[in-house]
């Protein structure tokens, strides 16, 4: 029904424009006794072989949602009914704000692919915190990313950093660290040597002060080159980090199929990141012989792709921009596909 119905006409519609109301249609459909009853027992898929044990955290399956669906914890209710093993909420940033001016979200749909600018706009985290202190039901898996404000130095980005991680500890399971969005001015900066290891080495230590720390991940861009990636790595260890998130939107344009200078500046998401995300995925893997779990994400636009980043040596995988071209039974199909491969 989503190829055929759904996708022509939300294709239709301004990108941003066409989130909003594809969430909204799906609040309401679940909302409509027997009917919500149907639609989760059609995209569910339960199987004790699906269940991944990482960090004490016990996932129904491997495929989780993507951070910059829900940035502010709307719809993580509604989108666990189409059967992901864990939902990523965030980016989120101390105070609120309004992102990049529009049109900051743009398709190319020959190239299965998404371009955006769209800047951390969110509600702030104390808006994300009072919804979750009323709406979060502990049957969800939730993990928490979390950012700086545009407006803060880079010199300061641990206070924003450790602002979100004190506000979100008691709400969310894990967390993950975002300084790759090549769409907030010198964020990516933070990826370096020194930047990264005191804002690491600043959550460790927060974290460790609490009766029962979280896990936190790093995400990472695809854009660094293999020794960047080798000193990440260093960090990461060296502070006892729980893993990396591998990776987020790439700023390149190889690839695809047409010239993309009249969009602007953005980051690529879809199936042009999709061998890049999984050779560093796989690098990092060998490099840790293992060691260090992986959530892989990028590119992930049908089932086998997702297989391919768990053979890389991904624990966990996460999906966004495919939900867009194959529709939402790319989480079921995924699953179905990772049970029938073992």
């Amino acid at each position: 029904m989503y190829q055929t119905l759904l996708k022509p006409v939300l294709f239709l519609l301004d990108p941003e424009k066409a989130h909003h109301l594809t969430v909204k249609l799906l609040s309401f459909t679940l909302r409509v006794p027997f009917v919500g009853g149907l639609f989760r027992k059609w995209y569910s898929v339960r199987d004790p072989r699906l269940e991944r044990t990482l960090w004490g955290l016990t996932f129904p399956n491997p495929v989780g949602l993507a951070a910059g669906f829900d940035k502010d914890g709307r719809y993580f209710e509604s989108m666990s009914a189409l059967g992901f093993g864990f939902i990523e909420i965030g980016t989120v940033t101390p105070l609120a704000q309004p992102g990049n001016d529009k049109p900051r979200l743009f398709r190319w749909p020959q190239d299965k692919a998404l371009i955006n600018r769209m800047g951390f706009n969110n509600e702030g985290v104390a808006a994300l915190t009072d919804r979750l202190k009323h709406l979060r039901k502990k049957k969800y898996i939730i993990g928490g990313n979390i950012g700086k404000n545009k407006i803060t130095p880079n010199d300061k980005a641990l206070e924003d950093y450790l602002l979100c991680f004190e506000a979100l500890y008691d709400h969310v399971d894990y967390f993950v660290v975002n300084v790759s969005s090549p769409n907030t001015p010198g964020l990516r900066e933070l990826q370096e040597k020194e930047p990264l290891t005191k804002i690491l080495a600043g959550l460790q230590e927060a974290n460790h002060r609490k009766p029962k720390p979280k896990p936190i991940l790093l995400k990472i861009a695809p854009d660094l080159t293999w020794g960047q990636i080798d000193d990440i790595i260093e960090i990461v260890t060296a502070t006892q980090l729980h893993g990396i998130v591998a990776t987020n939107t790439t700023s390149s344009r190889e690839g695809l199929s047409k010239d993309t200078t009249h969009i602007g500046a953005g980051g690529l998401s879809g199936a042009p990141v999709r061998d890049m995300s999984t050779a560093i995925i796989r690098y990092i893997h060998d490099k840790t012989q293992g060691r260090l779990p992986i959530i892989g994400v990028g590119g992930i636009c049908s089932p086998q792709d997702a297989l391919d980043k768990l053979a890389a040596g991904a624990t966990l995988v996460q999906v966004y921009s495919g939900l867009v071209y194959y529709g939402p039974s790319l989480v079921k199909d995924t699953v179905k596909e990772v049970l029938d491969k073992g």
